[in-house]
């Protein structure tokens, strides 16, 4: 789609780490899991191979993946729009929903400001508001709309320097995350992140710059000459979870009539990262999930 559409982006590749001899068997299972979803192009790497590729990286074997790439996610909302417009859509900004009524005809939806519309079908795609959105909809049994919570993570921005490697590098996944990784943007700048903090209020996204101390640590695991001071506090985001800290890991729930008994209404729910990378793929199973085509 990039490509076609002549929008910025780099399929820069990305290393999957293994730094201690625990974090071997999950590289494996890591492969495994991908050759089962279809992703052939994994290549085994042990340490001196990975260090051909970046020679300042730290690890006991890697997977490489190089169909991995990045992209201006800005460009690519951009063109999304533009593909809707220009097939006859109509966006409305800033149109608060406050209601919606599920009946046999279709899905009467109210906005803040009064309007009301008869959809014949609704998908509910609004991230971490998703469940609390679902909750607004007369009909729909509560028992289908899960509980949210929230998993705050913080990234720190390499300071007073380009990148010291070429391509993303990932630890192995975490319980809530993907571990404190080092991706790059097209300029060729460098970010950490995001660390796993559980929160209760959504809107808390300022970066406590103590929490920077935690991630030298995490990242000399695979990159030991990262200097002192070199880390500045960047941004934050929200997992939009549908599991609390203490549950096991539940994400990525696309959930249609077959779910819920009600026609029409497609509800996302837990679309946590790669939800950007995956959004056309998201997009077909929606219609699926919808019965409309």
């Amino acid at each position: 789609y990039a490509r076609d559409r002549g929008l910025p982006h780099s399929q820069c590749g990305k290393l999957i780490v293994a730094t201690d001899s625990a974090d071997l068997n999950s590289l494996v299972q890591i492969r495994q899991k991908a050759f089962d979803n279809g992703v052939n192009d994994l290549v085994w790497l042990d340490q001196q191979q990975a260090n051909l590729l970046e020679p300042q990286l730290q690890c006991l074997a890697a997977l490489h993946s190089p169909s991995t790439g990045i992209i201006d996610s800005h460009s690519l909302m951009l063109s999304l729009q533009a593909d809707f417009e220009n097939a006859g859509g109509l966006i409305a900004f800033n149109s608060r929903l406050v209601s919606a009524v599920c009946k046999p005809d279709g899905i009467v939806l109210q906005t803040q400001d009064g309007y009301e519309v008869l959809a014949s079908c609704v998908v509910n795609s609004a991230g971490i508001d998703a469940p609390g959105l679902a909750s607004k909809f007369s009909g729909l049994d509560p028992d289908k709309v899960p509980q949210a919570y929230y998993c705050k993570g913080n990234y720190f921005s390499l300071a007073g320097g380009r990148s010291p490697f070429s391509r993303l590098i990932y630890p192995v996944p975490q319980s809530a995350g993907l571990g404190v990784h080092l991706t790059i943007d097209l300029g060729g700048q460098a970010k950490f992140g995001p660390d796993v903090e559980w929160v209760d209020d959504p809107s808390r996204l300022s970066v406590d710059p103590r929490r920077c101390e935690g991630f030298y640590a995490e990242v000399r695991k695979y990159w030991p000459a990262l200097p002192d001071g070199a880390l500045e506090p960047a941004y934050a985001g929200i997992r939009p979870k549908i599991n609390s800290a203490n549950q096991p890991a539940g994400d990525f729930l696309i959930e249609g009539e077959r779910r819920h008994g009600i026609k029409g209404l497609v509800n996302l729910f837990g679309i946590e990262s790669p939800g950007l990378t995956s959004s056309l793929a998201i997009a077909q199973a929606v219609v699926q999930a919808s019965g409309f085509t």
